[in-house]
């Protein structure tokens, strides 16, 4: 599986890192070249399993799964799944971390809803992983995620969005 990571700030780097050392192919850009050469630096050894690339189109030109780590701000995350929708390959599984937004809301802005999920907890060995899912996630959008999880140790709970109902009532509301 060849993953994506968009974001080498600490989180991206050490999420790099966990990939590589779990045997998958692992792409990370990031838009501040000094992150890049900081993941260089740590992630020397690793450099067969880490590929570090200039721009999003060639980070995810061939993932099979996408990451980002850009700060948990609605309009950040709108931006980069905008650039993540329309570069990546149709297959790609696009993933966010995130705590407080919504990925329902997240996913119906892009032409792939059914390959859209979000993580929240830590992602790393030992920890629990809620993988929050949109009405239109598909099957093999979790299966992938879950065999994503589980080659880094980690265990997950695959949920509805819990913000699903509340934006169900809002859209059945305003259509009245």
């Amino acid at each position: 599986m060849r993953i994506a990571v968009i974001g080498a700030g600490v989180q991206g780097r050490a999420f790099a890192l966990a990939c590589a050392e779990a045997g998958l192919q692992v792409d990370l850009e990031d838009v501040m070249p000094e992150r890049l050469r900081q993941a260089g630096v740590e992630l020397g050894s690793l450099t067969g399993a880490v590929r570090l690339m200039g721009t999003v189109e060639d980070a995810v030109c061939d993932a099979d799964l996408v990451v980002d780590f850009v700060p948990d701000e609605l309009e950040s995350k709108l931006e980069i799944w905008s650039l993540l929708d329309r570069m990546a390959p149709p297959r790609t599984v696009m993933c966010t971390p995130s705590a407080n937004l919504s990925i329902t809301d997240l996913a119906s802005c892009t032409y792939r809803a059914d390959r859209c999920v979000m993580l929240r907890g830590r992602l790393a060995a030992g920890a629990e992983v809620r993988i929050l899912t949109a009405r239109e996630t598909s099957a093999a959008t979790i299966e992938t995620t879950c065999a994503l999880l589980a080659g880094l140790g980690c265990g997950w709970v695959v949920e509805a969005d819990p913000d699903l109902p509340m934006l169900l009532k809002n859209m059945h509301a305003s259509m009245l």
